[in-house]
């Protein structure tokens, strides 16, 4: 009878747990070197045209209080160690989102001197979103999956998105 009750009480912890993640998450956001276009399409998810935090998303400060990691830009030499910095800096569960073409693929700056990879060369990226710069509907659709996927009990596939892949060829 007592291992009944502690298996309710794991049960409930667990799903109390799992609701408060999908309804407060909190974003820190690493810009590793662009042209700040991606930078100014995720400020425009918060504003209240687009409010993104409907969803219970919130921009935070630090990463140390942060559960999503979105990443804007191509990996550049000076930012690389930053980048892995941050992102251990992160309490588990962690989740990345890779935003803009440049942090998918290297975009306009591949090939630069400057610029060593992509953001999944240094940091493993749940979420893909392409565009250049992607549509603050394009964020909100990354960041829905993201939580669709986490109501589900996984993690988002970690190999890019067919949407990536159509775009990429």
């Amino acid at each position: 009878m007592n291992l009944k009750k502690e298996q309710l009480w794991k049960q409930v912890f667990s799903k109390v747990r799992t609701w408060a993640r999908l309804n407060s998450i909190w974003a820190v956001h690493f810009n590793s070197g662009s042209c700040n276009g991606c930078d100014i399409e995720i400020l425009a998810t918060l504003t209240p045209h687009y409010d993104v935090e409907r969803f219970g998303i919130k921009l935070q400060g630090s990463p140390r209080h942060a559960d999503v990691l979105l990443v804007t830009g191509p990996v550049t030499r000076q930012a690389r160690e930053r980048l892995l910095r941050t992102y251990q800096q992160m309490p588990e569960p962690k989740f990345v989102i890779s935003i803009g073409s440049c942090s998918i693929s290297g975009g306009v700056f591949d090939g630069c001197y400057n610029v060593g990879s992509s953001v999944d060369d240094v940091v493993p990226v749940d979420v893909y979103i392409p565009g250049c710069p992607p549509r603050p509907e394009a964020v909100i659709d990354g960041i829905i999956q993201l939580i669709t996927h986490l109501q589900g009990g996984t993690r988002p596939p970690a190999k890019l998105t067919q949407a990536v892949e159509e775009i990429a060829a």
